[in-house]
């Protein structure tokens, strides 16, 4: 497989895509097919955020990843799934990344994602944060209403995919 030109820098640019991913979704992996089009490696970083109260423990959310990811084409690109517990932006220098990748579903999200933007390049001034829209199909995605859907018995299956979608009837028992 041919690899892809080095940044005039000498260096291969590296993303990180962070995120809870409860339950990932087939947004985020919209998100990711785009993402390994613009870079060299990719970093999925699967977030601790116990604030969330996620359904599925880190171990869980790492290995659907992981399981996920592996179905994609990635145009030669590396694509490594990985937990993280610190300051992102520590993630992100410890990892040799240079360019943070955040999807946007609708302007709700990018007030947020403007203000985590802002807070990470004054903690760090020399990595990028990219958004990249969410497709229209997948705009009203969240892995928050998937779970609400999933728990209540709904149909789930357009939203997330097969192997996901039986870990997340199995957890509600439906």
């Amino acid at each position: 497989m041919a690899k892809k030109p080095q940044a005039p820098s000498g260096r291969y640019k590296v993303a990180v895509y962070p995120g809870t991913f409860d339950p990932i979704t087939n947004g985020h992996l919209d998100i990711i097919s785009r993402a390994v089009k613009l870079v060299d490696r990719l970093i999925v970083a699967v977030a601790v955020n116990i604030g969330k109260g996620p359904l599925f423990s880190l171990k869980e959310r790492v290995a659907m990843c992981k399981r996920e990811v592996e179905h994609l084409k990635l145009n030669g690109t590396t694509v490594e799934v990985l937990p993280f517990d610190n300051l992102l932006m520590d993630f992100v220098t410890g990892h040799g990344a240079d360019l943070i990748i955040r999807g946007l579903r609708a302007v709700s999200d990018f007030e947020y994602e403007f203000q985590m933007a802002g807070m990470n390049t004054r903690i760090n001034g020399k990595v990028e944060t990219m958004f990249l829209m969410a497709s229209e199909r997948n705009q009203f995605i969240a892995s928050r209403l998937v779970k609400e859907v999933g728990r209540l018995g709904g149909d789930i299956s357009s939203f997330v995919p097969a192997d996901v979608n039986r870990s997340v009837r199995a957890k509600y028992k439906v």
